[in-house]
């Protein structure tokens, strides 16, 4: 049985990510930055199918309490310390640094390599308006990147035949890399109900878009560092998110103190003997 202690490493390959470390219930990469961005491209050479995660403080608790979404996250070929207080926690919990790999920084550091490297892109999710701004942006600041596609999906369940339909359209494209913006956990069960599907890396970027077109700020480098960007998101949508923060941010740090109380008693324990 795993502890909150123990490591996971992967059969040796010639991938710069081979290790991932338990966080509550979550198995969670451990890397650098640059780890993270190359792995991702290793992906896209060596998986037909693949899927990444960023994992942040809400995706932690909400695979707490759900053990099917704790399954797929788990299972997720690649699952980032998105949030500040994961990647504090795991230098915590392990004694190592390590980078905080968010969605809003990862996704325009992707798209500059995917440019500089020949490889394509899709953009799935969010609205047509969003869409438009992403694809408009990339195409200035990045003219050579090869963009796929993109499309926003309807806002309800879709049929077999649809979902289908979707997948060929994608797969038509032949792209690398397909970013996807449909919201946590939404986007999390898409990816991995398409697994073996959809033939590219997909990466659950949530508001990274909204970001990237300029549609939303994002505070400054302080306050990201300090762990402040759930009060901006909150600010901006109150009335939606302050009970998930309110019931989310306290029960992680209850979960987050409780384990680190055990570490702490066990070291103690450890040391008198």
């Amino acid at each position: 049985m795993l502890t909150n202690t123990d490591t996971i490493q992967e059969p040796a390959i010639a991938a710069p990510l081979k290790t991932k470390r338990k966080l509550l219930t979550s198995l969670i990469s451990a890397g650098s930055f640059n780890d993270f961005v190359n792995h991702i491209f290793w992906l896209t050479d060596n998986k037909a199918s693949s899927y990444v995660c960023f994992a942040n403080v809400h995706m932690l608790v909400e695979s707490y309490k759900d053990k099917s979404f704790n399954t797929l996250l788990n299972q997720a070929d690649v699952a980032t310390p998105d949030g500040g207080p994961v990647s504090k926690l795991m230098k915590l919990l392990y004694g190592q640094q390590q980078d905080r790999v968010a969605g809003m920084d990862l996704v325009p550091r992707l798209l500059q390599e995917a440019a500089d490297r020949g490889k394509s892109v899709y953009f799935y999710g969010s609205t047509d308006q969003v869409l438009e701004a992403v694809v408009s942006r990339a195409k200035q600041d990045l003219p050579n990147l090869r963009i796929a596609g993109y499309y926003s999906p309807p806002f309800r369940k879709l049929s077999d035949e649809e979902d289908n339909a979707i997948v060929d359209m994608i797969n038509e494209t032949a792209p690398d890399l397909v970013f996807v913006a449909l919201g946590c956990p939404k986007q999390e069960r898409w990816m991995a109900d398409h697994k073996g599907r959809v033939n590219a890396c997909m990466l659950g970027v949530g508001q990274a878009f909204m970001t990237y077109a300029g549609l939303e700020k994002r505070l400054p480098k302080w306050a990201r560092d300090l762990s402040l960007e759930w009060t901006y998101r909150l600010y901006l949508e109150p009335g939606r998110l302050w009970k998930r923060y309110l019931v989310t941010n306290s029960t992680f740090v209850y979960l987050a103190s409780k384990l680190l109380l055990h570490r702490l008693v066990k070291g103690s324990s450890t040391a008198a003997d």
